[in-house]
């Protein structure tokens, strides 16, 4: 009687976190809006690269074309990170189905994508720009009055 108990508690706790779980390791850590701060924070990063990009591309000895290198690879690494949040937390583990703007959602997260494509690609300032813009719109959308005061006390 006692295995049959403890057996029917398991399944029962499991079950709970299995529907409760949206995190791929459900660890109750979750903050949204620091994942907004980060992606901003990832632009800026990409703006400056670019900048960088473009003033070194006009000197040709060797430690000029060596920055450029770096800060080509430090541009595609925070548009990749950008891609990551988006992909593995917000569409992956955020997002869901049941949500009432789920389209307008999925169609600004995968303008990001795109715009962060876009940021690898060239030294268009603008990308980042609208990139900015894009995280703004994606954060009225996505949260509730009080998520949105909590994003703005993190941003100051």
């Amino acid at each position: 009687m006692k295995k049959i108990f403890v057996t029917i508690i398991t399944i029962s706790l499991l079950s709970n976190n299995l529907v409760l779980a949206h995190c791929q390791i459900p660890c109750g850590i979750y903050d949204d809006a620091l994942r907004i701060i980060i992606m901003k924070e990832n632009f800026q990063t990409i703006k400056k690269s670019m900048e960088h990009i473009k003033k070194l591309s006009s000197l040709s000895d060797h430690l000029s074309k060596n920055q450029i290198a770096r800060w080509i690879n430090t541009k595609e690494s925070h548009a990749q990170d950008v891609q990551n949040i988006i992909s593995e937390y917000f569409l992956t583990q955020r997002i869901k189905h049941t949500d009432i703007e789920y389209i307008n959602k999925l169609k600004l997260l995968h303008k990001l994508l795109v715009v962060a494509m876009k940021c690898k690609q060239t030294t268009n300032i603008s990308h980042v720009k609208d990139s900015i813009i894009l995280i703004d719109e994606f954060s009225e959308l996505y949260f509730d009055r009080h998520g949105l005061d909590h994003l703005e006390k993190l941003s100051k």
